[in-house]
């Protein structure tokens, strides 16, 4: 299978993902791979927001802890939906078949740091965040930038 090993893999500092796509149509078909992607990277994201919340709600007890893991929720869901310049396509393979339908798959990469810039940036404009959640969130992330630029 076309971009697996590690070099694919998430690490410290890249979520990263692969998608497969097939269709007689070579744009349906990478267009369903790209879209498989963002969804395998969105979980990602959405894992690790999990973490990051769960560990910010430990700490902090507050009663809109719930809340707003909701919203970090509600914003990964966007990444499958959202064009983010950052992400980087780190490799395409097409492959007609012998039914003439077109395989495609591709390997996509964010920086983790780009991926909660935006997701902050997203935080700070979505009206329907009441102002508690949205300071905590804009907190969370910036420390979770913190944490990734003492790393580098």
């Amino acid at each position: 299978m076309p971009f697996s090993g590690k070099k694919y893999l998430s690490d410290a500092r890249h979520f990263r993902a692969v998608g497969m796509g097939q269709s007689t149509n070579l744009s349906v078909a990478k267009s369903k791979a790209e879209l498989e992607a963002r969804k395998s990277m969105a979980q990602q994201v959405r894992t690790n927001l999990q973490v990051v919340s769960d560990n910010y709600v430990s700490e902090v007890a507050g009663a809109t802890g719930a809340e707003t893991l909701e919203r970090f929720q509600s914003l990964a869901r966007e990444v499958t939906n959202t064009t983010i310049g950052d992400i980087r396509m780190l490799g395409e393979d097409i492959r007609q078949l012998d039914d003439r339908s077109y395989r495609v798959h591709v390997a996509m990469e964010i920086k983790k740091k780009a991926m909660f810039r935006f997701l902050k940036a997203k935080a700070k404009s979505d009206a329907k965040i009441a102002e508690p959640e949205r300071a905590q969130m804009v907190m969370m992330l910036d420390r979770e930038i913190d944490r990734l630029d003492a790393e580098e």
